[in-house]
């Protein structure tokens, strides 16, 4: 018996790894939908490779392109945001949301009408509205399985578990390009430095948020809505190897490590193979080659992003919404060398501060209307300290 599967983001890295394990065992899946953006080739070349029902771009003006690589082949065509989300009401048995931003809880949050699994790689989703996330789960009857390495890494941890015999959920950072410089340097670090990383082959933004640990920040946050766990329960460390995902402690003194390559397949695999283990083609951990592990205190000095996810943290409301919006507004200003590499960290701290002096924050019940407002309103005080910043 064939899945019905559709992919959101499957032009990224994270859609990508998922088309080659989906790619792997056709007669296993019955492809629904695969949306992209503007790299509308690729796009087709995937559609046609798995025998897409729908290909969606999410910008209108690519919709000529797609339409006329796709040609011939049967494969609907479609594009823009709103036909992005409509995808979702397609009937799957399991969803990747795999769209980078904020762009992606819309269509995850309609994915879960659907009533069945949604495998969540959309940092975004669980730091602007978890709670409304895992609500709208409940109210359907759907799974959301996590996708982020660390995330998969403690899902696993727990399979069998108490949640309440959790003393403490480590999660582990690569440090990024700057793990080893000295903090004074990091003022002037260099967009094409912060583009570097010393373990991944990842896109421009993600890279950067590794190197100012802000992609760190969004998993702390993660951790805490999708696991339920306080603030003061979750840790950061810095794992320059990568092979540590994420270890749960547990009130026994235990603690329960997951290790496993620096492939994403591993993570996308077991979400698509749940509740099974599936063979997935990652490499095997030879221990005695690699020989030692090493470990380091994840610095709030060095990594002042952190601190600003634990502040959101006890803050609650509509914080998350602001500080991902911050966070990418910040981001944009960085990688158009207008505000400097530690100018991110102090954008956002300048938002939240603003809004939550305005009251902005406070939310008694959570909708995507109000979360879709505050992201606008963030993106705009945003762009304004980053403008002040610049000017000195």
């Amino acid at each position: 018996m064939t899945r019905k599967v559709t992919i959101f983001g499957s032009t990224g890295s994270i859609g990508e790894n998922t088309v080659d394990l989906i790619a792997r065992a056709p007669e296993t899946y019955d492809v629904v939908a695969l949306t992209g953006g503007r790299n509308v080739a690729r796009l087709a070349e995937q559609a046609r490779a798995l025998s897409a029902d729908l290909a969606v771009t999410a910008f209108d003006e690519c919709f000529d392109d797609l339409k006329a690589a796709l040609s011939g082949t049967g494969i609907e065509v479609a594009a823009g945001a709103q036909a992005v989300e409509e995808a979702a009401d397609r009937p799957a048995d399991w969803v990747m949301s795999a769209i980078v931003g904020a762009a992606g809880l819309p269509p995850g949050l309609r994915a879960l009408r659907q009533g069945k699994t949604l495998a969540l790689a959309n940092k975004e989703s669980l730091v602007t509205a978890g709670p409304l996330l895992l609500a709208e789960a409940k109210r359907h009857g759907a799974t959301i399985l996590p996708v982020d390495s660390e995330h998969s890494a403690v899902f696993q941890a727990l399979v069998g578990e108490d949640i309440a015999a959790v003393e403490r959920v480590i999660i582990t950072a690569s440090g990024g390009a700057f793990r080893d410089w000295p903090i004074e340097a990091l003022e002037h670090a260099t967009l094409a430095e912060a583009s570097s990383h010393p373990n991944w082959d990842m896109g421009q933004r993600i890279t950067i948020d590794s190197a100012s640990l802000f992609n760190k920040a969004m998993e702390l946050i993660e951790t805490k809505e999708f696991f339920g766990v306080r603030p003061d329960q979750i840790e950061a460390v810095v794992h320059p190897e990568s092979l540590i995902h994420a270890l749960v402690g547990f009130n026994d003194g235990a603690l329960m490590a997951h290790l496993g390559p620096p492939d994403m397949r591993h993570a996308i695999g077991y979400a698509l193979h749940w509740p099974d283990r599936g063979h997935v083609p990652v490499d095997r951990l030879d221990l005695a080659q690699i020989g030692s592990l090493n470990f380091r205190k994840a610095c709030a000095d060095r990594y002042p992003a952190l601190r600003l996810a634990r502040d959101v943290m006890e803050t609650g409301g509509l914080s998350g919404a602001a500080f991902n919006a911050a966070k990418e507004a910040a981001l944009d200003a960085f990688i158009a060398e207008e505000i400097g590499f530690l100018d991110m960290a102090r954008v956002v701290d300048g938002v939240l501060m603003r809004l939550q002096g305005q009251n902005s924050l406070s939310c008694d019940t959570l909708t995507l209307d109000k979360v879709l407002a505050v992201d606008h309103l963030a993106r705009q005080v945003a762009q304004e300290v980053a403008r002040g910043l610049a000017q000195g």
